[in-house]
């Protein structure tokens, strides 16, 4: 199947979207310094514009849930764990112990983790709202300041809340 690119610039960066003509694939966040554009001369299908408009809509706070079509490939626990991340509501956090806890198996907090790394839908596939047992940021893998942003965003339009994680 034909994959497309598209390069949308966020507020907190640039965002390579990968699709087919069906549903997102991967939006990840890329360095100015990688090289990126999206003169490939190929037409977007309409799932990039879709996911554009929404992430357009996230970021202007008018949207709290995405409706694009997503599909990422990955093992069963990464399926469930990935799973469990989407059904995190906006403006909300849960710890990686509290994670591995829905999974059914408190003993899974590592590999819950990996897999949470492993995510490569960014924002839709909320991995930036699992934050350590101890309640501080730890680990995202576009950066700890892109994390902070993105739940500081989240409660201020959530909740009113102006400051998390000083």
């Amino acid at each position: 199947m034909q994959q497309f690119e598209h390069i949308y610039t966020s507020p907190i960066g640039r965002i390579k979207i990968v699709a087919d003509t069906d549903c997102i694939h991967a939006l990840n966040f890329i360095e100015d310094t990688e090289l990126a554009s999206n003169s490939d001369g190929k037409e977007s299908p309409a799932v990039i514009h879709q996911c554009i408009d929404e992430l357009i809509d996230y970021f202007n706070g008018n949207r709290t849930q995405f409706t694009v079509p997503i599909h990422q490939t990955g093992t069963d626990f990464q399926q469930k764990v990935w799973k469990e991340l989407y059904e995190v509501p906006f403006a909300k956090t849960m710890s990686y112990a509290e994670l591995a806890k829905k999974l059914g198996d408190h003993k899974v907090i590592r590999a819950a983790a990996s897999a949470n790394g492993k995510n490569k839908i960014a924002i839709i596939v909320p991995c930036h709202r699992i934050i350590g047992s101890d309640r501080n940021l730890t680990g995202y893998a576009w950066g700890l300041a892109r994390k902070k942003w993105l739940l500081q965003h989240e409660f201020r339009i959530g909740l009113g809340v102006q400051t998390l994680f000083a």
